[in-house]
């Protein structure tokens, strides 16, 4: 797949000399919703014979329209997008820069330059999509008018009884209260936070729990603080191991106010050193939130129930 990273005005060397058909949308977290944008992306392209192509947005527009509500943790950070894109069989994926010059070209300026410039063939996206200044460009306008291009609209996607549709804002809402299970009924997929193993504060060893500090590689949304049954893959030995993970503070040894977030995972019957090594944790269902303990026997008791219930859960997983 090539990438093309995009800075407006785009340039003529950034133009695609082939026939394309073009998903667009900004993808975060590329939950089911956002998949059967793909997938009929990947359709209308077989049935065109035109190849296949995705155009995306960095940072979130709201960086640039909505600053006091700005979105500056994602689901699936860019690189970890691109990834999975990647892994569709994509021919292209066009990252835009959106910035305070991109948020001033107006919907037909962005057709002309984006898509009839661009040879797109076919534009694919969701009921939703708008684009342009203010945007005033969106799914109908572009149906109603005679371009050199198919328009595809992808209708709402939908899980449940109250046809609420799935949304990146709703998953992110999920995470925050550890609603971990329709988080990933959402996704499609279980969550997942990229990171590399690096040294903690080796507390966990001394009271017979030794942990694995995840750093993570990007700007993820976390979920709630509190205590999650996982898995976590070793990138190296490309393994995944069952866990139990804490997110939080531990106000038991800190102050909330003043201690930095940290995602450990006791990973289970496993002794190895694994500093610096990259590892991606897998999240599968949430088991309480974090909370203060009188003195260290009362947590070690609650970790050890903590760790048993994640063993009964993920057992439920592994079948």
């Amino acid at each position: 797949m090539e990438v093309i990273e995009i800075t407006h005005p785009i340039k003529s060397s950034q133009f695609v000399e082939e026939d394309i058909a073009l998903a667009i949308g900004f993808f975060d977290g590329i939950h089911i919703g956002h998949q059967e944008v793909l997938h009929k992306m990947k359709d209308v392209a077989k049935e065109k014979h035109l190849k296949k192509a995705v155009m995306t947005f960095d940072p979130h527009p709201s960086v640039v329209l909505n600053p006091e509500k700005k979105r500056t943790t994602y689901l699936t950070p860019i690189s970890d997008k691109i990834d999975a894109i990647e892994k569709l069989n994509i021919d292209y994926c066009f990252v835009v820069n959106f910035s305070s010059t991109f948020a001033d070209v107006t919907a037909d300026e962005f057709i002309n330059q984006y898509f009839i410039q661009n040879h797109v063939k076919a534009v694919i996206a969701g009921y939703d999509f708008s684009f342009g200044k203010y945007g005033k460009g969106n799914m109908t306008s572009l149906k109603e008018n005679d371009y050199p291009f198919s328009v595809h609209v992808v209708s709402k996607q939908t899980l449940h009884q109250d046809h609420a549709k799935i949304s990146t804002t709703d998953i992110r809402s999920c995470l925050e209260l550890g609603d971990i299970e329709s988080c990933n009924l959402a996704l499609g997929r279980p969550y997942s936070i990229k990171g590399m193993i690096v040294q903690g504060e080796k507390r966990g060893r001394t009271i017979g729990f030794p942990t694995a500090n995840v750093q993570p590689s990007d700007d993820y949304v976390l979920p709630r603080k509190g205590v999650y049954a996982v898995k976590l893959l070793i990138k190296s030995k490309n393994k995944m191991y069952d866990g139990v993970c804490n997110v939080g503070v531990k106000p038991t040894f800190h102050d909330p106010e003043a201690y930095q977030i940290s995602i450990e995972v006791n990973i289970f019957d496993f002794e190895e050193s694994i500093y610096g090594e990259k590892v991606e944790v897998y999240w599968y269902h949430f088991i309480r939130p974090e909370q203060k303990f009188d003195g260290i026997d009362s947590l070690v008791k609650q970790i050890s129930k903590d760790k048993e219930e994640a063993k009964r859960l993920l057992s439920l997983e592994n079948g």
